[in-house]
């Protein structure tokens, strides 16, 4: 006996609530699976070509990559961090050596001071101070600190601002990467001592033009204020590596540190006084001289005149002399080369007529003649 065919059972249809768990399910299994995907490619990145990356596989250094596609493992297995490349140069300003804003408010304005205030004397309201600035807001008065707020020390006990700015580049990526966080305070305090260091080696002259006097007179002075900033960039190294022997080193080498100089605000005009007396006293030295020179010239021209005369009244009376004693000369000459023995009567003839030939009456005398010859004398 055949079994009888039982009829089919048609299937049946799901509920609303089961198709919509279904489809949550498969939502969340496709997005899990793109999250996923997406997790495991999270750290496959392009580094670009002025950057640099530092793989850390759970806090420890791996690798060092360069420019280009980079692999690695997503997080938390490995890390990725992204840095300048080492021919990357880096700027920092050191704000630690601009001087404080409340204190710029206390320094004293040499404002053009009126004719009451000259008579004041010690009125320093005339020079823009105003005592109200030295208090705070909630009315207690400012640190004493504020005072060399934004000053260096030079050598000769004087007081210079500087503004510094260091120029750096990365030359050790994973301590760059360790010491990123603290990296500007570090750099902050490293260049600002360093900067009070080479300050305090020489004198506000070796570091800009405080004495325009001394600047043809001291060269040595002029080549320090030219290696100021080369002197400031290797302290600052100095302290690198001095960090870098003591495994606490920064990964950066200092490309260069740019430095300017200035004199304290309230000691602007002083300076110029000093500067504008200076070229006073140039000026009335250069008249002087000047002066000096055209009196010089006039007794220069004086002296030569008066020397030109004395030769010539010279020259003009040693030719008298020898025109006077021609005669005399030649008769000598006759005589020493015994040449003409009546030479000399000759000379005496011509010389003798000349002569009584001024007199009014002439007596002659036989040197012979033994006898005595009376001559009347004058009447008295």
């Amino acid at each position: 006996m055949s079994a009888a065919t039982l009829p089919s059972r048609p299937n049946p249809t799901p509920s609303p609530g089961v198709q919509a768990v279904r489809i949550v399910f498969w939502f969340v299994t496709v997005l899990a699976v793109v999250a996923a995907a997406a997790w495991s490619v999270s750290n496959v990145r392009r580094v670009p070509a002025d950057s640099q990356a530092v793989v850390m596989r759970f806090g420890k250094f791996v690798r060092v990559h360069g420019a280009g596609l980079l692999l690695a493992w997503p997080r938390p297995f490995e890390t990725v961090v992204l840095l300048p490349g080492s021919a990357r140069v880096l700027e920092q300003r050191i704000a630690s050596l601009d001087r404080d804003a409340r204190a710029r408010a206390l320094d004293p304005t040499p404002n053009a001071p009126s004719a009451d205030a000259s008579q004041a004397g010690d009125d320093m309201s005339s020079w823009g101070f105003h005592p109200d600035a030295a208090m705070g807001t909630n009315g207690t008065p400012f640190s004493d600190a504020l005072a060399g707020s934004g000053y260096v020390l030079t050598g000769d006990a004087a007081v210079v601002q500087l503004a510094a700015t260091l120029y750096y580049r990365v030359s050790s990526p994973y301590e760059y990467a360790v010491q990123q966080p603290l990296l500007a305070a570090a750099l902050e305090r490293i260049t600002a001592s360093a900067v009070a260091q080479v300050s305090a080696s020489r004198d506000l002259d070796a570091i800009l033009v405080a004495r325009p006097e001394l600047l043809a007179a001291d060269a040595q002075m002029t080549e320090q204020r030219e290696h100021l900033r080369v002197d400031i960039a290797q302290a600052v190294e100095r302290q690198l590596r001095s960090l870098e022997a003591r495994g606490a080193g920064l990964g950066i080498e200092v490309s260069r540190v740019d430095v300017q100089a200035n004199v304290p605000a309230a000691a602007v005009d002083a300076f110029n006084s000093v500067l504008n007396a200076l070229q006073s006293a140039q000026r009335n030295i250069a008249d002087a001289r000047t002066a000096a020179e055209t009196t010089r010239q006039d007794a220069q021209q004086h002296a030569d005149q008066v020397l030109q005369n004395a030769r010539a009244n010279a020259t003009e009376r040693v030719s008298k002399a020898q025109e006077q004693t021609q005669t005399i000369s030649q008769l000598e000459a006759s005589l020493d080369a015994n040449s003409d023995q009546g030479l000399l009567a000759r000379a005496y003839r011509d010389r003798i007529e000349q002569i009584l030939a001024k007199a009014g009456r002439v007596t002659t005398i036989d040197p012979y003649d033994t006898s005595s010859l009376v001559l009347p004398g004058k009447a008295q």
